[in-house]
């Protein structure tokens, strides 16, 4: 399985916080990771996003119809983003487009099994993977800021 956690690009400030939009620099970020994305991206993947419109319309940036799902929303946990994704036991490739500190804190999670507070820039991804479900290899850890 692979598992790529993707921070929403860059959004305006605002209330309410599920309405923010992302800004010219969000959408810049947001269609230049997704091209480098999908430049690498093995066929039949899902993303999975948050019900935030900035994660939708970071989402958007890649795939035409992602999966809206409130287990990745902004009160998302970093279990239920892991269980979200089907990690580490589903198959094929899974985006989830999210928010941190929850995307930080499952990629720890997924990496050494506790949850801690680790950061992810607006628009950046972490790359995981895994064949059996116990070893887990970063494949990327990227901002979009160097793209």
């Amino acid at each position: 399985m692979e598992l790529i956690l993707w921070r929403h690009a860059d959004a305006e400030d605002g209330l309410p916080d599920e309405a923010r939009r992302l800004t010219a620099k969000g959408r810049r970020q947001a269609k230049k990771m997704a091209a480098w994305l999908a430049e690498r991206l093995p066929g039949g993947y899902r993303v999975v996003c948050s019900p935030a419109v900035r994660a939708r319309e970071t989402a958007a940036a890649l795939s035409a119809d992602p999966q809206v799902d409130k287990a990745v929303s902004t009160a998302a946990t970093p279990q239920g983003v892991l269980k979200a994704a089907g990690w580490p036991g589903g198959a094929g490739t899974v985006i989830i487009v999210g928010h941190q500190p929850t995307l930080g804190a499952a990629a720890a999670l997924a990496l050494t099994g506790k949850a801690s507070a680790w950061n992810l820039k607006k628009g950046a991804i972490w790359w995981l993977a895994t064949d059996n479900g116990v070893d887990v290899e970063v494949r990327a850890m990227l901002a979009p800021g160097i793209l």
